[in-house]
């Protein structure tokens, strides 16, 4: 089993805590250790992922179940441009390692600080802490993610920059804890998924351009 990068310090460090609390004695000490490193193991869980690899696809950019799908919607912020939006929200218990849903270039990567609303709300999208990354693929077709954070996530991370080429199904990020990843397509891309579906990062088929 793998593990995103930024748990291997906290397993490692709660881990020793454990083996310590052991060494001393510290029996009941050491168990609870233990289970919050097998916790937090598991939280940072980064396993390998083999999809389809299409330029007519877009794959879903996180692991978790899809709570809304909303059609014509005008984002203006970033593509200006009718979208159709797919939401989907993570769970403390999903993989949390996000993935790039196309090919292509990344156009922007743009950071907002906010609230830190239950990831599931309809206004979440809106106030939470958030990053939104734009990708342009070699058709010149965009694509937008949002990274939003709930209510106990307290860090979105993401390793883009602006003006990387990446490619279908790569890691490019995280958000610890139970959060939310928006999808923005354009309103021709024909979906595959709907509301209360569970999807995969760089698995499942999120939607196809005609």
């Amino acid at each position: 089993m793998h593990f995103a990068r930024e748990g291997y310090s906290r397993i490692l460090g709660l881990g020793i805590l454990s083996l310590l609390c052991g060494l001393l004695g510290l029996q009941l000490a050491g168990l609870l250790f233990l289970l919050l490193t097998l916790f937090v193991a598991f939280f940072f869980r980064d396993p390998e992922r083999e999809g389809p690899r299409d330029e007519r696809l877009i794959l879903s950019p996180a692991d978790g179940r899809v709570v809304t799908v909303e059609k014509n919607v005008r984002e203006e912020r970033f593509l200006d441009t009718p979208s159709t939006r797919v939401g989907i929200f993570m769970s403390p218990l999903d993989v949390h390692v996000n993935r790039i849903p196309v090919s292509g270039q990344v156009t922007a990567v743009h950071y907002q600080p906010g609230q830190f609303r239950p990831a599931f709300a309809a206004n979440a999208t809106e106030v939470n802490e958030r990053n939104a990354v734009t990708i342009q693929d070699s058709q010149g077709r965009r694509v937008l993610l949002v990274q939003i954070a709930g209510i106990l996530a307290r860090r979105i991370v993401c390793a883009l920059k602006g003006g990387e080429y990446v490619t279908q199904g790569d890691r490019y990020g995280l958000i610890m804890l139970g959060s939310r990843v928006d999808l923005y397509c354009s309103s021709e891309v024909r979906l595959h998924v709907e509301v209360g579906q569970r999807v995969r990062a760089g698995q499942t088929v999120i939607g196809e351009y005609p």
